[in-house]
């Protein structure tokens, strides 16, 4: 079954340990590829003296440890479907996708400073299989599920939806970057204004009489 973004609707893992496996190998499968067609590149003054190379690599090192565990956020939302609210279900994973990307984000701004290693980068993930559809399925999946259970109101596009919450919880991360954690609304009001943002509700008017 496949979502309108074309991406697969996801179907939970047998074995989350297996996932979280699967994603720790893509990522060092990446991280050799970018060692073995990484250049020569010089230290970068504005990396502290450290080359872009290795700055990718530390990068990596992290997304190794912090990928696996944010899949399987994801992944578990599938077993909750039919139970407790949907927004209720969603409201965890916008706090730790908002935890996630700032994380990641910290690490990911000062690796890619030179565009050669950018266009390694890209290309690695791309032979690795981890590009932003691999965030999006297990939570348009989830929804979907809701969906034909009557929770989710039959116009909502489920992929979209999910990108539409990931996109709010990384736009988040980013601002902080910028303005601080302490300015502005703090993780959990922006968790839930970005859950709320998506309408998930069926219209009253059109459910089925109980």
């Amino acid at each position: 079954m496949t979502a309108h973004l074309g991406i697969p609707l996801a179907t939970p893992y047998s074995d989350p340990h297996a996932r979280a496996q699967d994603a720790r190998r893509r990522v060092l499968d990446m991280a050799l590829a970018m060692r073995r067609h990484g250049g020569d590149e010089p230290a970068h003054p504005q990396l502290g003296g450290t080359s872009p190379a290795r700055a990718v690599e530390m990068f990596l090192a992290l997304l190794q440890d912090r990928l696996p565990v944010w899949l399987h956020v994801l992944d578990d939302l599938l077993h909750l479907a039919g139970r407790g609210r949907v927004d209720g279900n969603l409201l965890p994973v916008a706090r730790a996708g908002i935890a996630y990307y700032a994380e990641v984000q910290a690490a990911a701004m000062p690796a890619f400073v030179s565009p050669a290693v950018t266009v390694r980068f890209r290309e690695a993930l791309r032979e690795a299989g981890l590009g932003p559809g691999v965030e999006i399925a297990p939570l348009a999946g989830y929804l979907a599920a809701e969906q034909r259970l009557g929770r989710v109101a039959p116009d909502v596009d489920p992929a979209a939806t999910a990108a539409l919450l990931l996109a709010g919880c990384f736009r988040h991360a980013y601002d902080e970057a910028f303005t601080g954690a302490a300015r502005g609304v703090s993780r959990d009001e922006a968790a839930a204004g970005i859950v709320r943002g998506l309408r998930l509700a069926p219209d009253p008017a059109v459910l089925p009489a109980g």
